[in-house]
Order: C-alpha cells, then sequence, then structure tokens
C-alpha cells in the first residue's frame, strides 16, 4: 500500500517512454529506409535505458517517502506530547482523578476499533477523545469545581464548554477533523442533548463512541461532587440509558468487550456510593 505512489510514477514513465520508443522507432525506419537493423538496436538500447532509469527513479522516490513518512510520523507524536501536556493541565484545573482524559481516549479508541472505525477517523477520534473538554478552560472554576449541585444559569454556562470546545479545534487544520467528539459528545440519542439537539445516527460517531466510555467513567471514578459507583451499578445504569442517552449498538459492543476495554483504561479503585448523576 505504501508503494503505490511511487509505482505509479514509475508506471506512467515507462508508459509515456515505451509510446515515445515505439514512434521513434516508427519515425527511423520511414526516414531511413533499409535500415532495420539500426531501428532494432535503437529500440533496445532505449529500453535498457527506460528500465534502468525506471528502476532508479522508483528506488529514489521509495528513499523519500520513506524519509517522508518518518518526519510525519515524528511531527505526529510531537503534536500527541504537546496535547497530553494540555489535557494535562485541563485535568488537574478539573480536578480529576488520575489521567482521566488519556484513560477515556484509550478506552474509546479501543471501542471504536471494536466498532469498525480505521485510519484517520480513529486517530481524529483519539485526538478528539484526549481533547474532549478542552471547552471548560473557558469555564470558571467557581462552576468547573463546584462540589454541590449547579443551578440553572451555572448549567447554563457549563454547557457552552461543548461549543467552546468544536470552536477551538476548528481552528487548528490538523484538529479541525477532531472537532465531533468535543463539540457532540453531550448529544443524546432521543435528541434531548445539547448544544445541537441531535438524535439518533446524526449524532457524529466518534461522539456516540464517546459517549459510552465518558459516562462510564464519570460514573465509576470519584469527582468532587460525588463518590464513585460500584462497577455492577455503572454496567445496570448503561444498560437502562441505551436507546434514549446512547446508542444502543454501541452500548451492547462495549458490555461484550468489557472486560478488554477496562484492561486498557485501567480503572481507578471504586467504592460504594449513593446514586448520584454527574454535571452534564
Amino acid at each position: 500500500m505504501t508503494k503505490r505512489p511511487q509505482l505509479r510514477t514509475v508506471v506512467l514513465y515507462v508508459t509515456v517512454s515505451a509510446l515515445w520508443i515505439w514512434f521513434s522507432d516508427h519515425a527511423l525506419n520511414a526516414l531511413v529506409e533499409g535500415r532495420a537493423e539500426l531501428a532494432f538496436l535503437q529500440s533496445i538500447k532505449g529500453w535498457f535505458f527506460v528500465l534502468g532509469t525506471g528502476a532508479l527513479l522508483y528506488w529514489v522516490l521509495g528513499r523519500d517517502m520513506h524519509h517522508l513518512r518518518e518526519a510525519n510520523q515524528r511531527l505526529l507524536e510531537g503534536q500527541e506530547q504537546a496535547l497530553r501536556v494540555l489535557v494535562s493541565a485541563i485535568d488537574i484545573r478539573h480536578k480529576e482523578t488520575g489521567d482521566h482524559s488519556d484513560r477515556v481516549m484509550r478506552m474509546a479508541t479501543g471501542l471504536a476499533r471494536v466498532a469498525g472505525v480505521r485510519g484517520d477517523a480513529l486517530r481524529n477520534l483519539s485526538f478528539g477523545a484526549l481533547l474532549h473538554d478542552i471547552g471548560k478552560l473557558a469555564v470558571p472554576d467557581a462552576i468547573l469545581v463546584k462540589p454541590g449541585k449547579l443551578d440553572e444559569g451555572e448549567i447554563a454556562v457549563m454547557r457552552q464548554h461543548a461549543r467552546f470546545g468544536g470552536d477551538m479545534l476548528q481552528r487548528v487544520d490538523f484538529l479541525r477533523r477532531a472537532s465531533d467528539i468535543p463539540y457532540s459528545h453531550h448529544e443524546r440519542w432521543d435528541g434531548t442533548g445539547y448544544p445541537a439537539g441531535l438524535r439518533g445516527e446524526a449524532i457524529p460517531l466518534a461522539a456516540r463512541i464517546f459517549s459510552v466510555v465518558d459516562i462510564w467513567d464519570a460514573l465509576i471514578s470519584p469527582r468532587v461532587y460525588k463518590p464513585a459507583w460500584p462497577e455492577a451499578d455503572v454496567l445496570d445504569y448503561l444498560r437502562k440509558v441505551a436507546g434514549s442517552q446512547l446508542d444502543p449498538r454501541l452500548v451492547a459492543l462495549f458490555i461484550e468487550h468489557y472486560d478488554e476495554l477496562k484492561a486498557l483504561g485501567e480503572p481507578p479503585d471504586r467504592v460504594n456510593p449513593p446514586r448520584r448523576a454527574a454535571h452534564a
């Protein structure tokens, strides 16, 4: 797969060269009658030249593409390292437990693979999951880390973080296609979510995948406004909201592959809590 670009170039080069040899041979035969042997030798020489330079071109292009892939990989790794530093700052400010953003990114990426997501879409999902709460940088601390229940005005402010996050990523070229999760991960399958009130499969797949993992993590982890839920209660809750809050197919996949996905996330210790909803 990675050799196709230079292969196409070499095939085009050989094809054009073959046409040139064919036409030049006929032109030479027409101009120099009785010198068929000369034309044949010219043709043989031309083919050796074309095949030799074609092989050289293939090797040079392959080497350059290999260097380009390595440089691109280093660039992606550097971008991801920079994002992880930013995300660590977000988690610290939000007083999240452990490596919350990195944990839900790993689990969401695992669920995405199970759901059949591959290639650039999977990479964009990973970046979006890692930066899902970047919009909370614009939310005041008095609301973001308030230990008690938010009032209606505070909820309205908190909900703006989805638009803020989507707008932020739209301003960065390599993150533009990763904005589905920051913008849409609070949409609900039944259309009662925010910020756009999308319903069902109108919600981007990346956001639907992430929502399953994010709700699981929000309930199973202790937060400043609630203790952790027992694991069995969390899984029962996911089954309960499948088809209303969450995509039922993705909830089924999550539960079917639960042990595998939980191992990716390495969730924190859990304690028995009272049932209390997280800030949405």
